[in-house]
Parts: structure tokens; sequence; C-alpha cells
């Protein structure tokens, strides 16, 4: 049996999954990203104590369909854009659609159906986010960054970064190390 979990995307949130699958006693096969699968029976009264017990962490347990795949949309984004080194040899919408086979014209309009943001939205979101930690790392530059982020170049990197933040990522670089430097000398 598989079971769908909300907001389970940090190392930190396994661990409050395991723990508590630990102490009401059910066994699991794997734990992944959004996904628990459990090892033989799981009966509704532990599937509701684990749930009410998830919920107290800010971790939801998911039942109905189409939540379930918004959950798994957002993980294979979440996954491909700050778990993965590789590049995929596809665009975004291709391996989205290829990694849970399904169209991705039916993925994108449920996702906005049901989030109300676009799927392209939610991936540019991602990608800043990504952006901004690559930048905080200060081991890549620009080109880099945009090189292993699919971006077409620099400049477009920057223009979408402004866009979205309203700073440019080389003053977002300055503001941040400032303010590192300053938090230090406290």
């Amino acid at each position: 049996m598989k079971l769908y979990i909300k907001n389970m995307v940090s190392l930190r949130c396994k661990m409050l999954v395991k723990a508590e699958l630990k102490r009401i006693g059910v066994d699991y096969v794997t734990l992944d990203l959004g996904m628990v699968e459990i090892l033989g029976s799981f009966d509704k009264e532990k599937q509701k104590q684990l749930g009410n017990n998830l919920l107290k962490s800010g971790l939801e347990l998911l039942d109905d369909k189409k939540s379930i795949l918004i959950e798994k949309i957002k993980n294979v984004i979440i996954e491909m854009i700050h778990y993965t080194d590789e590049i995929p040899k596809i665009n975004y919408s291709g391996y989205i659609s290829e990694k849970l086979n399904y169209d991705y014209t039916y993925l994108s309009n449920t996702f906005s159906e049901v989030t109300g943001i676009t799927l392209q939205h939610y991936i540019i979101n991602h990608k800043i986010e990504r952006v901004k930690e690559l930048l905080l790392y200060n081991e890549l530059n620009l080109s880099e960054i945009a090189y292993n982020l699919h971006y077409s170049s620099a400049s477009h990197l920057s223009n979408q970064f402004k866009k979205v933040t309203g700073l440019t990522p080389s003053f977002y670089r300055k503001l941040r190390i400032k303010r590192m430097n300053n938090l230090e000398n406290l």
C-alpha cells in the first residue's frame, strides 16, 4: 500500500515520518519524497492515527487523487531542480510527463486548477530559489548557474531573477554576503 504525504520534501520531514511509523508499529518498504510504501496491512485506525500525528508536524496524509497527483508533480519538480545535478536530456515538460506517465497538458491543467498557479510559474519559482542557493554558495558564476538550470543564457537568468525578486543576481549575492558578515560581527 502506498501513502502520499504533502510537504514531505526534506530530510527532516522524512525523519519525522520514519519516527512516527516506528512509534505506531508500521513497517515500510520505501520512504521517498512525498511517498511511503507500507509493508503488509495497514488498518484504518493506524492510518487515522498516522494522519493526525503527521498533521501536528505540518505534514498531511493525502487521500484524494488530484491532491496526490499535485504532490507527485511538486516532488518531481523539487527533485529535478534541487536534488539532481544531471541535466535532463529533454525539456521540463517532457521530463515531468515521462516521470509521471501523464500527458503534460493534463498535468498542467490539473495543477493550475488545484493550486491556482501555472505549472510553469511553479517551476520558475523553484528555479529562482535554487539560483539564490547557488549564489550564496559562491562556487559558480552566473553563466554556470544558468547552464545548470537550463537557462538559454546568463542574461535570461538575470532578467527572470530580477522579475521574480526585484533584484539582480549580483546585487542579491552582495546583499546576502553583507548580511552574513554583519551577523558574524555581532
